[in-house]
């Protein structure tokens, strides 16, 4: 089985076989998503739902998005690797909204913050964190009114 892997670039990336992770990753600048644009990136995180991880709830927000997930182990026990399947839904949604406003250039920043979840509170802590975040914000009365809210059934 594959062990623990720690990378940095800005921030320190930590991976570890079997873990569920808090992740957040932001747009560049001042760019928002419009609603189709919101809507576009939430498919994009779930096209490898139960594929290459399992996505427990996710959010988009207009500046930022939020996911709690855990990518899936293969049979030889080896995970598949968190920063591929983040790269895979940053740059096919970075490409598809870039050509869709016909603009070049970046869309995501470059790094993200993600955090291993340790333990089941801290896994409801996170959760509530996102099903909270678009009423926190304003952007809903109730989470179940924020459209661009997942959360597995």
């Amino acid at each position: 089985m594959a062990s623990f892997q720690s990378t940095r670039r800005n921030l320190p990336h930590w991976q570890q076989p079997g873990s569920t992770y808090f992740l957040t990753w932001r747009v560049k600048g001042d760019q928002h998503l419009s609603p189709q644009e919101r809507s576009m990136v939430l498919e994009t995180l779930l096209y490898w739902q139960e594929v290459k991880w399992t996505v427990y709830a996710a959010v988009v927000m207009p500046n930022h998005v939020h996911v709690l997930a855990q990518p899936l182990t293969l049979t030889e026990g080896q995970a598949i690797n968190l920063s591929q399947i983040i790269h895979s839904v940053k740059t096919y949604s970075a490409r598809t909204i870039n050509g869709q406003r016909g603009e070049p250039g970046s869309l995501w920043q470059d790094e993200r913050h993600d955090r291993i979840v340790r333990n089941e509170g801290e896994f409801l802590e996170k959760w509530q964190y996102i099903r909270n975040n678009a009423v926190v914000k304003g952007l809903a009365a109730t989470p179940e009114e924020y459209p661009w809210l997942y959360e597995k059934g």
